[in-house]
């Protein structure tokens, strides 16, 4: 299956993503995580353009997206939303990973009769860490903008306690795919998120902290089942 690189102008920054699927198909729109691109999605797109028109959006600071004077999650949601207005999609399903999937949260609280099917793989949204995430030196030749991952590591280290409290009004049909004990990423704090939403399923896949790729069969036949 051809995927196809675009480019698109939102609030006057040049936003790149990748594209594959039947054009008037079910939009799905995947959002990658932290130090990641679009492309780290391709097998999945790959997989699942067959029935859907899977879009994989690069977030601000990331590779080959622009880089911008602010950055935030909250920031990170509104793009999602342009984005989602300037494809002229009223309907779609969002697929987040990690920082994406902390997107997604924060998208399906805000703008829930916008999703038909919200994916999120293995995070919760941030939460009150007893240890902060430390940051030291990075190199020059990052492929994203230093200034947005540690944007991104001070919320982590202080979340809007919001984040966690409006999860009960996410009334979109909800899927969290897991990365069980080999994963960084606290599995109970996972379970405690999917518990507070309304409508919403947790499967344990294993392969640690990515998922789709470490599970990718897997992964694409819960993502593929859920989304029919």
């Amino acid at each position: 299956m051809e995927i196809n690189d675009r480019v698109v102008e939102l609030g006057g920054l040049a936003f790149h993503y990748r594209e594959a699927g039947d054009p008037a198909g079910h939009a799905v729109v995947l959002l990658h995580a932290l130090g990641c691109g679009c492309d780290d999605w391709d097998d999945v797109v790959s997989d699942l353009a067959d029935r859907h028109r899977m879009l994989a959006f690069e977030q601000r600071g990331s590779h080959r997206s622009a880089r911008a004077d602010a950055y935030s999650f909250e920031l990170m949601r509104d793009d999602v939303r342009a984005f989602a207005d300037r494809l002229g999609l009223e309907r779609l399903s969002l697929v987040g990973h990690s920082m994406g999937g902390s997107v997604a949260y924060l998208f399906a609280e805000a703008w829930p009769e916008r999703l038909d099917r919200l994916v999120v793989e293995d995070t919760p949204p941030p939460w009150h860490r007893a240890q902060p995430i430390a940051f030291g030196d990075a190199p020059a030749d990052l492929p994203f903008d230093i200034a947005m991952a540690r944007a991104i590591v001070d919320q982590l280290n202080a979340p809007d306690p919001a984040w966690w409290e409006s999860l009960d009004r996410i009334t979109t049909p909800t899927l969290i795919l897991a990365g069980g004990p080999d994963s960084h990423v606290p599995q109970d704090r996972i379970a405690a998120a999917a518990a507070r939403i309304p409508d919403c399923r947790l499967i344990t896949l294993g392969g640690g902290h990515h998922v789709h790729r470490e599970r990718r069969d897997e992964f694409v036949e819960a993502v593929r089942s859920f989304l029919d």
